[in-house]
């Protein structure tokens, strides 16, 4: 799509009667929805006004481009105004703006229309081409002046990438001043590339090399290595929101406005060169999605990374539905499980907890795969639920997922640049859902479930003679998958006894072997300070509750991060405890509850003591077996 198609003729205002910003706003509105452009003139304000609050988009040098990406938007449209006597708009040079450029963007606006939407970004700081469009007289004039801009501009961009990889097999880049950039805005439409371009101008003036990476609507384009960093002398992240800063630890940064990169862009490339900025201390972490991260290091390195994206995103749902489920059965043993308190309560925590697996599986497809994986990974993970496969079988559909689409990049990497806008609308959903979701359908779900069948036969098989037995292989199972089907099978087997024989002794162990977990993890986190990481410590405080109330997902996320360890000591410290519970003789007539049913039981002491040994054991094996933090992270 070109520049021109988006400059709609009937929509140009060439003679602006507003002189105040809003006025000016609310007039260039009043003429997108008079054409149909837009399908509500309030919403669609709402967002242009949101945007004016994070930065003022009076861009300076006479130009203001307000902008909104929103679903009030019918078609993608770039308004031209032109006003002849100047409107007071908040510019960041404080004069007044003589044109705008009025973006909508609908909320599902394709890369096409974004390539066009930075492409007219980018035209702009030309002061040339500036200047002519303030002499223009017609709407067909603006259109004609701009299809030439954007030809003589794909003309050099051409040239300079020749020149790019001309350079990349000389010796020449290294007798010039080397600096890195990341250009970033809210919405990523506008200041982002105009930033990149600016900066991009002024070192070809200044003699200096440069490589800037975008971080826009049309997600991170021309995206850093770990080489170029290495080599550069300075970093300028002109960004107004944020980006990848860990990969720059040890560096010279300069953190900046993105309006700074389109206005001060030659005294940041200055300090750059020089190295005059503070330097940048990280955490140490590299971002999952850093390709060149991708093609070195260790494997296991790669899959902590991976996972580590989805846990920390799974990890609110775990917190906040998980807290509220406590509560609720606080509220049941006090008012009933027919309370709207508890009803209530109960079913926004469930809701929270039904999108655990599919937030791990998408956001771990979406390290590997960047945005494309998102989707596919997390239905992958809502079929996992679906089945019975659990948190194990949303793993398997967060990796099978990212690297699905790594493969159809591989794939379609060859196609020609002009498709390149169908990737990601069309090529990488329809198809990473497909296989994916064939990959759910026919293989990991059927395994999962045969293997819940299996276990659930297996356990009536075994029936209740050997109840010390029985009791310890119950608790085990809990612990094992948090959710998967060997913890469902335990969890049903235990509730059909119940339900025909109203005998709860092993509800007394399932529930035991599905505490231990979350409570071994907060003790753990609590003694093994060194072991844990301050974000892991904090989100073991929580396991404390989630443990007494029963919620063995609270243990989820650490399984998620690191199953061997944290699965394997939970697995030891549940089997002690529910055979604990059945030598003891333990019943508990109630199918959850957690602490708040223990006084149900017929030897609740012994209960809480048989809980403790187990919850003790697992903690101490966690943390005398997980390695340091920093290790973890190597």
């Amino acid at each position: 799509m070109k520049i021109k198609d988006l400059l709609v003729k009937n929509v140009m205002i060439m003679d602006l009667k507003a002189t105040t910003k809003e006025a000016a706003i609310d007039e260039m509105i009043t003429s997108l929805a008079a054409s149909g452009r837009i399908n509500d003139s309030v919403l669609y304000k709402e967002g242009i006004m949101k945007r004016e609050g994070q930065t003022s988009t009076g861009l300076g040098d006479g130009i203001a481009m307000p902008h909104a990406k929103t679903k009030a938007v019918n078609e993608a449209t770039v308004l031209f105004a032109k006003s002849n006597h100047g409107v007071d708009y908040d510019s960041l040079d404080g004069q007044p703006a003589f044109l705008f450029f009025m973006i909508a963007a609908p909320e599902g606006a394709n890369d096409t229309h974004l390539q066009a939407l930075a492409g007219l970004s980018r035209l702009l700081i030309n002061p040339d081409f500036v200047a002519s469009l303030k002499t223009a007289t017609t709407p067909e004039e603006v259109q004609e002046l701009f299809s030439a801009a954007e030809a003589k501009h794909d003309a050099e961009e051409k040239a300079e990438e020749e020149a790019i990889k001309l350079a990349a097999t000389t010796a020449d880049t290294s007798k010039k001043p080397f600096v890195v950039a990341v250009t970033a805005c809210p919405t990523g439409i506008a200041h982002t590339y105009m930033a990149e371009d600016a900066l991009k101008k002024k070192a070809t003036e200044m003699g200096v090399e440069i490589r800037v990476e975008t971080n826009g609507s049309e997600g991170i384009k021309h995206r850093l290595t770990d080489a170029e960093i290495a080599r550069a002398s300075g970093v300028i992240v002109a960004a107004d929101k944020n980006v990848e800063m860990d990969r720059f630890s040890g560096k010279p940064v300069l953190e900046r406005p993105v309006s700074d990169g389109i206005r001060k862009s030659e005294e940041l490339i200055t300090k750059a060169v020089a190295g005059d900025a503070p330097i940048y201390h990280g955490t140490g972490e590299k971002s999952a999605n850093d390709s060149s991260e991708r093609s070195g290091g260790s494997l296991w390195s790669k899959i902590y990374k991976d996972l580590m994206n989805g846990v920390s995103h799974m990890l609110p749902f775990v917190v906040g539905g998980g807290i509220l489920m406590a509560i609720s059965f606080l509220v049941e043993n006090m008012a009933g499980d027919k309370s709207e308190a508890f009803l209530f309560l109960n079913s926004i925590g469930g809701n929270a907890f039904s999108f655990l697996i599919p937030i791990l599986a998408g956001f771990i497809a979406m390290s590997i795969g960047d945005r494309p994986g998102l989707m596919p990974g997390m239905v992958g993970g809502f079929m996992a639920v679906e089945s019975g496969a659990g948190f194990l079988g949303g793993l398997a559909a967060g990796f099978i997922a990212g690297y699905i689409i790594v493969g159809l990049k591989y794939i379609f990497r060859k196609l020609p640049k002009s498709l390149d806008g169908i990737k990601p609308i069309l090529l990488y959903p329809v198809l990473g859902l497909l296989i994916i979701g064939a990959v759910m359908y026919f293989i990991i779900d059927p395994i999962f479930g045969g293997i819940n069948t299996a276990m659930i036969d297996f356990l009536e098989n075994l029936g209740t003679g050997n109840a010390v037995l029985l009791g310890a292989l119950l608790g085990g199972m809990m612990a094992f998958d948090m959710g998967g089907p060997f913890n469902k099978a335990a969890y049903t087997f235990s509730i059909g006894v119940f339900t025909d024989t109203g005998d709860g002794k092993l509800m007394a162990a399932v529930m035991a072997g599905g505490m231990v977990p979350p409570l071994a993890i907060a003790l753990a986190s609590t003694i093994f300070k060194n072991k844990f990481t301050a974000d892991e410590r904090k989100s073991g405080l929580t396991n404390y509750i989630l443990g007494l109330s029963f919620i063995t997902e609270g243990a989820i996320p650490f399984a998620a991060a690191d199953p061997i360890h944290v699965i394997g000591s939970s697995v030891i410290g549940a089997v002690v405890a529910g055979g604990l519970t059945q030598f003891w003789g333990i019943s508990i007539p109630a199918p959850h509850g957690g602490i708040f049913v223990i006084s149900l039981a017929n030897h609740a002491l012994l209960f809480l003591l048989a809980l403790a040994i187990g919850t003790v054991i697992s903690a101490l094996i966690l943390g005398i077996w997980r390695k340091p933090v920093n290790a973890l992270k190597s």
